[in-house]
């Protein structure tokens, strides 16, 4: 099995599709990595990660906004094709498995959004756990106790 993690920035909103009776999220992913040239310049270099997520938990979709620091990990999907004028061509999408939001868009400060909808080590959604985790869901307080 190989397994490909990525943390990175999503590149524009997420799109909930429905094929063939099933939904899937999608989304691409932004990581930029700065290094030095051989002449010593500082350069950028950013890599595209399109994910598809295949999940009936939907609820993640209106979290999945542009900007906003994910982490992902699932397994490499391979597709080839054939282009109109004949060449080979393939594409690689990362199968989403697992999910979690990081944080908010860049600009906001990694705070969340606007709203308070998200913040740091937001509600991760898997696959295949049973039950997903909502920092909302914080246990009452001690003064609320009914003893």
């Amino acid at each position: 099995m190989i397994k490909l993690q990525v943390i990175g920035n999503l590149g524009k909103d997420a799109v909930l599709n429905n094929v063939n009776g099933k939904n899937v999220i999608n989304f691409t992913v932004a990581h930029t990595e700065r290094y030095k040239d051989a002449q010593g310049v500082q350069k950028d270099r950013t890599t595209w990660v399109d994910c598809a997520y295949w999940t009936d938990r939907t609820a993640v979709a209106p979290y999945l906004k542009k900007g906003t620091m994910v982490y992902v990990e699932g397994t490499p999907d391979v597709r080839t094709y054939t282009t109109a004028d004949g060449r080979n061509g393939a594409s690689l999408t990362l199968r989403t498995l697992n999910i979690q939001l990081l944080g908010g868009k860049p600009s906001e400060g990694g705070a969340g959004s606007s709203d308070g909808s998200l913040s740091d080590g937001g509600p991760s959604y898997n696959q295949s756990a049973q039950t997903t985790v909502n920092p909302n869901d914080a246990a009452p307080a001690l003064d609320d106790l009914p003893f």
